[in-house]
């Protein structure tokens, strides 16, 4: 698929279909279009920490929050330094000997990562996950290819929610901010759910448990291992 056509199916499923499908449909894409690749995942920085917008189909839970919880990691050292990070055999991996135990458990045996420009957010990544030594690390083109062309679709992505928040004149103060997006991309990892479904899932805990939404993101985030911040 051209980068004309993608960005063309994009930007009228944004407009159509809302921000989830917008996101959801590069990763599972990503899948099909770069060799070795065996699920897919979008990390962005919001509100000062990185959460996952979206996952593919068949994400492994927890693959991407363990990398946050741990401040490093092939999606996290992509986001942070603008670089790409290839992680093609974690068998002989030294670094990071807790997330790769973690990862090698989840059938996850290599892990690219490479850099996002997103207006207005300070990182962002696009994560491969290969199940096989060397896979997608032998991709690596037509995974530099498919980055560049996600990217746009993540502008995208953001530059509509952002329109949309304003339209609806979202005040949330940062710190509630924050936390709310860690438990949302802590809730996209773990249900394989997308990143506009799993605010209306918190929404619904919140009114039946009748907890305010931030109390349960930050006793989620923290039960997760995470570090909400106070007011």
């Amino acid at each position: 698929m051209t980068s004309v056509s993608l960005d063309t199916l994009d930007q009228a499923r944004a407009r159509s279909r809302g921000l989830g499908t917008l996101l959801r449909d590069p990763t599972d894409r990503a899948v099909a279009e770069v060799p070795g690749a065996a699920s897919c995942s979008i990390t962005v920085r919001r509100a000062g920490r990185l959460m996952t917008l979206a996952g593919s189909s068949g994400l492994p839970c927890g693959l991407d929050p363990r990398q946050y919880e741990n401040g490093s990691g092939p999606c996290v050292d992509a986001a942070e330094t603008g670089r790409p990070q290839y992680a093609p055999g974690l068998a002989a991996q030294t670094r990071r000997p807790e997330y790769t135990a973690y990862a090698r458990a989840a059938v996850v045996r290599a892990v690219p990562a490479l850099p996002l420009p997103v207006e207005g957010e300070t990182g962002a990544a696009l994560n491969l996950y290969g199940t096989r030594a060397g896979a997608p690390a032998r991709g690596r083109e037509a995974a530099r290819s498919f980055a560049e062309r996600a990217a746009r679709a993540v502008n995208e992505a953001v530059r509509i929610e952002r329109q949309r928040a304003s339209a609806a004149g979202v005040r949330t103060a940062p710190l509630s901010r924050g936390v709310i997006d860690q438990a949302v991309g802590i809730v996209v990892a773990r249900e394989r759910t997308d990143a506009e479904r799993a605010p209306a899932r918190l929404r619904r805990a919140s009114r039946d448990r009748h907890v305010k939404l931030r109390d349960l993101c930050a006793e989620l985030v923290a039960r997760t291992g995470g570090s909400p911040g106070r007011q």
